[in-house]
C-alpha cells in the first residue's frame, strides 16, 4: 500500500507510522529521517538543506520534493510506504502526484488522524522530558513521575521543552490549520481519505486505522 499520513500535532503521527508501517511491511518515510540521513551523508540535497537551516529558514518545496523521490525510488519501497510528514502542503501534495503518474503508481489512501484541539494542546504542553536522558518522557497526566520534576528511572530533573509550550503548540496547531489541513479536501476530491479518530490507547488506535485501511481497499 502507499499511504500518506496526516493529522494535527499531537495526534500521535510518528508512533502509528512506526507501527502501521511495520503491520503492513512497508517503509516508514518521514520528512525529519529524510532530512537527517541526506544531512548525515552529506549528499548534495543534504547540503542544500543544511545551508537554508542554518541560515534559519524553510527547506524549499524542491528540496524535500527531491528527497522524497529519492527515498520513494529505493528498493524497499517498490511494493509501497507510508509517507510522514510529507506533502506538508497542497503544492507538495501536487508535486507528488505529478511525480507518481510519472512512475505510473498512485497513492492508495491518505489515512487522516482526527484529535480535538484541546486535546492535542493537552498532550503536548503536559509532556516533561528528562535532562539527562531525553527518551524519558513523562506526562503530567496520563504518566505523572512519583515525584513532581523528578525523572523516576535515572533521577534527573524533568523540564518542558520549547516547543512544547501551550503557547507555542497553538501556533504549532495553526501552521497546520493553514497550510496543511488544506492538502485534506485536495485529497478527498480523489476519493483517498480515511479518517479516523486518534483518541484512545495506542494499540487501539492502531487496529482502527488498519480496520479502516482495509475497508477502504
Amino acid at each position: 500500500m502507499r499511504i500518506v499520513l496526516v493529522g494535527p500535532p499531537g495526534a500521535g503521527k510518528g508512533t502509528q507510522a512506526t507501527r502501521l508501517a511495520e503491520k503492513l511491511r512497508i517503509p516508514h518515510i518521514s520528512t525529519g529521517d529524510l532530512f537527517r540521513a541526506n544531512i548525515s551523508r552529506q549528499t548534495e540535497l543534504g547540503k542544500l538543506a543544511k545551508s537554508y537551516m542554518d541560515a534559519g529558514n524553510l527547506v524549499p518545496d524542491e528540496v524535500t520534493i527531491a528527497m522524497a523521490k529519492d527515498r520513494m525510488a529505493q528498493p524497499d519501497a517498490e511494493d509501497g510506504f507510508l509517507l510522514d510528514g510529507f506533502p506538508r502542503n497542497v503544492s507538495q501534495a501536487e508535486a507528488l502526484d505529478e511525480l507518481l503518474t510519472t512512475e505510473g503508481i498512485k497513492l492508495d489512501a491518505v489515512l487522516d488522524l482526527e484529535a480535538p484541539e484541546a486535546e492535542v494542546v493537552q498532550r503536548i504542553a503536559g509532556r516533561r522530558i528528562c535532562r539527562k536522558d531525553s527518551s524519558h518522557v513523562f506526562h503530567v497526566s496520563y504518566s505523572p513521575p512519583a515525584k513532581e520534576g523528578v525523572c523516576d528511572r535515572c533521577g534527573g530533573e524533568l523540564y518542558q521543552r520549547d516547543d512544547d509550550s501551550e503557547e507555542t503548540v497553538r501556533t504549532r496547531l495553526e501552521v497546520y490549520h493553514t497550510q496543511t489541513e488544506p492538502i485534506i479536501d485536495y485529497y478527498k476530491a480523489q476519493g483517498l481519505v480515511v479518517t479516523i479518530s486518534a483518541l484512545g490507547p495506542v494499540d487501539e488506535v492502531t487496529g482502527r486505522a488498519l480496520e479502516a485501511l482495509r475497508r477502504d481497499k
